[in-house]
């Protein structure tokens, strides 16, 4: 079973005692895209395929801007940025080194904070998305296209909420949300299939079913290994003074954090089902083999007799020689008499094994409540 498998690959592509804050990009990495959005209260720019010239020209110009890059192969554009915001070499090196813990780091005039962000695919994957907070500016980078903020771009363009109105920690804060309750829906997907595998588990448990139960679990484990470290983000952002997130906004992630431990607790509780019913799934399997092995057992004990007695009459004495040597064999109704015999002994043993409780269940007799007044004469 690889790691790649388990989802716990992690490699560091610098090498050890490196210089901090270089970038090498990884070779696997999807070549970047550059997207905009520039906005205020009255006024709303949203460009796609821009160039870095795009940025600077209109960076200052706007309220907030969110630039967004999907795909991290481009190392020089990565640096470029970070040159043209002001953004330090160590956080833009976790950009570049994924699987990174989620986390909020302050710097100067910045915050950079690191999220896992779930994709329901046929089995569900995480993958970072690197968050810059600036005082008029946020940069997100993605490992590739595709994501769950549309519903945060939908607001901007609508004007709904008050998104518009507000600065870009806000923004930040709505993208945080939205990377937080995209495991909802992931979940609420696992508990819909737990509910499934209950029901079969107990009434037609297969020798697939520990595998996919063992799929689960190991899915579990990676989305409480992404969301468990959420807590300690929210709880640095919520905490920690700076002038980049304004009180209001501090209440809003208060509320992103209540979800990070709602999550929590629905992932500990599938946790818990599935490996019950691990257990459930052994026990039936085992209860299964036992009521074969009865059965079998039962037959091999009829039998037993009936072999005795076939066995007895199959000897070969000499009936001349001694009156008592098989008279049956000379009787007319030899024959049926011994297959009567089989017969009587089969249902003989089969009427005990009922009886016993062995075989079937035996119905238990239910007392009848008592009807009528008590005769007794009450002093």
């Amino acid at each position: 079973m690889s790691s790649r498998r388990n989802g716990l690959r992690s490699r560091r592509r610098a090498p050890p005692g490196s210089s901090p804050g270089v970038l090498i990009a990884d070779p696997q990495a999807v070549r970047s895209q550059v997207s905009l959005f520039g906005y205020g209260d009255d006024r709303l720019i949203e460009r796609d395929n821009v160039s870095l010239a795009d940025i600077e020209a209109l960076k200052g110009t706007v309220p907030n801007l969110w630039v967004n890059v999907d795909g991290l192969a481009d190392i020089a554009l990565i640096k470029a940025l970070g040159e043209l915001f002001g953004l330090h070499d160590l956080a833009l090196e976790d950009v570049v080194n994924l699987h990174q813990r989620p986390k909020a780091d302050q710097y100067e005039d910045h915050i950079f904070v690191a999220t896992r962000m779930v994709a329901a695919e046929p089995r569900p994957r995480t993958e970072q998305v690197s968050i810059f907070i600036g005082a008029d500016f946020v940069l997100t980078f993605q490992e590739r296209p595709g994501d769950c903020l549309d519903p945060v771009r939908a607001r901007i363009r609508q004007h709904r909420g008050r998104i518009r109105q507000s600065g870009s920690d806000y923004l930040a804060y709505a993208l945080i949300d939205a990377v937080i309750d995209a495991f909802f829906p992931v979940l609420e997907d696992f508990g819909e299939r737990l509910e499934m595998m209950e029901d079969e588990v107990v009434t037609r448990p297969e020798p697939g079913m520990i595998e996919r139960l063992h799929d689960m679990k190991r899915d579990l484990l990676n989305l409480r290994r992404a969301i468990w470290p959420h807590r300690e983000m929210l709880n640095t952002l919520i905490r920690d003074e700076t002038p980049l997130i304004t009180d209001q906004t501090r209440i809003y992630l208060r509320d992103c954090y209540d979800h990070t431990v709602q999550l929590m607790d629905i992932v500990e509780t599938y946790r818990e089902i599935a490996s019950g019913l691990v257990d459930v799934y052994l026990s039936s399997m085992s209860t299964r083999l036992n009521d074969i092995m009865k059965v079998l057992t039962i037959i091999a004990t009829i039998f037993i007799p009936l072999g005795f007695i076939a066995s007895l009459y199959g000897m070969n004495f000499d009936r001349t020689v001694s009156l008592w040597n098989m008279p049956e064999l000379g009787w007319r109704y030899g024959y049926p008499a011994s297959l009567l015999l089989m017969l009587a002994t089969a249902g003989g043993l089969l009427y005990y094994f009922r009886r016993r409780g062995w075989l079937g269940s035996r119905r238990k007799r239910t007392r009848e409540p008592k009807t009528g007044h008590d005769t007794k004469s009450q002093g």
